[in-house]
């Protein structure tokens, strides 16, 4: 008699279905030509991750830029849109979610930047004593040289111990037109 029980192999279980893994969202950009040149503005997961001038020294690569944006990304549109407004005198400053890439000394550094108004100044070694580094006036101008938001964190508010106007990755001509456009200097 023969046996029709037919022997189960031991097989390995298969693998659990799992969901997709996605991948964060990538950096993306675009290009926006204002009466200071032409600016690239960069995103990346829900927030501005950099507004640099395409002329300006530190020009970041493409690995922070990331691709070219739809026309209709809403967050671009709403930078695009501030810019050419603050560049025209329409708008007093920006209302944007930001995410700059900076160590956290460099980041106390912007949020200080955040917290000049329109059409003051301060220098580099006033925001040393604001945040109880009297003595890192240069650590402070390497944070405000490296600031990847230009315009929207407004380094070029900041000027040289005697006022003079000292300098700014997108030019001293840039930081100038910037600094008469809030009134801070006279034309």
């Amino acid at each position: 008699m023969t046996d029709s029980r037919t022997t189960a192999t031991s097989s390995p279980a298969p693998a659990p279905v799992r969901a997709p893994v996605e991948a964060p969202p990538l950096p993306h950009h675009r290009r926006v030509l204002t009466s200071l040149g032409t600016y690239l503005i960069a995103a990346q997961d829900g927030a501005l991750t950099g507004v640099w001038r395409q002329e300006q020294s530190r020009f970041p690569g493409t690995e922070r830029l990331g691709a070219t944006a739809p026309l209709e990304d809403p967050l671009l549109c709403a930078a695009q849109e501030q810019l050419l407004a603050y560049l025209s005198g329409d708008r007093d400053d920006f209302d944007l979610p930001l995410a700059p890439r900076g160590t956290d000394f460099q980041r106390a550094v912007w949020n200080r930047l955040r917290e000049i108004p329109r059409g003051a100044t301060t220098t580099y070694g006033q925001i040393a004593r604001d945040l109880d580094r009297p003595r890192a006036a240069q650590a402070i101008g390497a944070a405000v040289g490296s600031n990847p938001l230009s315009i929207v964190v407004p380094c070029h508010r900041v000027l040289g111990a005697r006022g003079e106007l000292t300098g700014y990755a997108g030019g001293i001509e840039t930081k100038q037109a910037l600094l008469v456009l809030e009134g801070a200097l006279l034309a």
